[in-house]
């Protein structure tokens, strides 16, 4: 009945997951803000979906890629950009393979035929050698002019050009990170001119979405590098843990009417879910896309038959705890010292008095002002604090490691 090849929980591998949880607000972005817009030839900015490990950025954007494909437009594989990869070269490799779907490949326009060729470059080379070995326009500039090509290309067939790049804090040089936000964001901004019914002339923006993903460090850096452009033409979110009543929501369907799964016939039977089961996996999971797609497949696991218990939820929590427990030791380990100080102290103190001053004074401080930057990074750019009155964890993982015996199975 259950087994291993047709559970429908799939942690941490970035597919997108046959049980969805959550992220309505950025799905309803892409459905009714992007993609109608850069459609029509409004201007649009780019989006940036940060957030700490687990909380599904890569698998938004590839659900929103896997609606785009189905959509029929253009759509770029996810290009994770490796620690120390050049960003330009994978970019380059991806709107090569764009530019033959579009049939660029056998234009005969100078123009497309000069941009394809330096663009290849870019894909064999880099941008390092690139910029040594060959003469005309830098790199960014090349592939700028091949994106406003593929872009033309994508108005006369009614489809839109969606580009994903992920893991994009792992750009570390300044002057790459640059090049590749210019790159993007002129193609964002490129308006060209179309014939509207009666054969009049009208602007408007390319059909080209971008979507970046990465860790909360990256607002910082591209911030820094690119100031307000990266500002004006890109519109930052940073995920946080995905309420309870959402999560309950995506196991519905199996309270209601089960999971179909194939049985041991040749035909077809469902799974299904007591309510405490359900209750007992949103409990565990505090939020986090990857933490529920966890205890939904340990509770899988838990037995063969066709009814998921609370107590099989449990048992099936108790062999994943050493990973939820390292993966919120990851994400604490990864803080600066001054940033873990501050949610540790915060931590340390009942709920009703964790103010400002009551943290710099757990920090051993006198001067709450002091800790101003810090409590914005966690609040605005890492979302696991919220500032107010008191503060609060919005990082639901983190509070209940620090706070509780979490990951540990409650007893009861």
């Amino acid at each position: 009945m259950r087994k291993p090849l047709n559970s429908p929980f799939n942690p941490g591998s970035d597919s997108v997951p046959e049980i969805w949880a959550g992220r309505t607000a950025q799905l309803s972005d892409w459905r009714d803000v992007v993609r109608p817009r850069r459609l029509a030839g409004l201007p649009e900015r780019g989006r940036t979906i940060l957030g700490e490990a687990g909380l599904g950025k890569s698998a938004l954007v590839r659900r929103i890629a896997k609606e785009a494909s189905a959509a029929g437009d253009w759509v770029t594989p996810q290009l994770r950009v490796p620690s120390g990869a050049d960003p330009l070269k994978l970019l380059a490799a991806a709107m090569l393979a764009l530019a033959e779907a579009a049939g660029l490949a056998s234009a005969r326009e100078q123009r497309i035929r000069a941009a394809l060729d330096r663009v290849q470059a870019v894909a064999v080379s880099g941008i390092s050698l690139t910029i040594r070995q060959a003469d005309g326009p830098e790199p960014y500039a090349a592939l700028t002019e091949l994106l406003v090509e593929i872009g033309r290309a994508a108005i006369g067939r009614g489809n839109l050009v969606l580009i994903h790049i992920d893991e994009i804090q792992n750009i570390q040089d300044a002057a790459v990170l640059s090049q590749l936000l210019i790159a993007l964001g002129d193609a964002l901004a490129h308006e060209v001119e179309v014939e509207a019914p009666g054969g009049v002339l009208v602007s408007r923006t390319l059909p080209i979405a971008v979507y970046l993903t990465g860790l909360p460090e990256f607002l910082e850096m591209a911030g820094a590098r690119s100031g307000a452009t990266f500002a004006r033409r890109f519109q930052t979110v940073t995920l946080v843990a995905i309420d309870d009543d959402e999560l309950t929501a995506a196991l519905q369907p199996f309270v209601i009417e089960g999971w179909a799964v194939p049985d041991d016939a040749g035909g077809m039977t469902r799974v299904r879910m007591e309510p405490g089961a359900v209750e007992a996996i949103a409990e565990l999971c505090c939020g986090e896309p990857f933490l529920f797609q966890l205890a939904g497949e340990r509770a899988w696991y838990a037995d063969i038959d066709d009814v998921i218990t609370r107590p099989q939820v449990l048992a099936g929590w108790e062999t994943a705890r050493s990973e939820a427990a390292s993966h919120v030791e990851r994400i604490l380990q990864r803080l600066p010292a001054k940033e873990l100080d501050f949610v540790e102290a915060m931590a340390a103190l009942p709920v009703s008095d964790r103010t400002l001053t009551q943290i710099a004074k757990r920090m051993g401080s006198d001067k709450a002002s002091d800790l101003g930057p810090t409590s914005q990074r966690l609040d605005t750019a890492r979302g696991i604090v919220e500032r107010g009155r008191p503060y609060t964890f919005r990082h639901r993982a983190v509070e209940a490691y620090l706070t509780s015996d979490w990951p540990d199975v409650p007893k009861g």
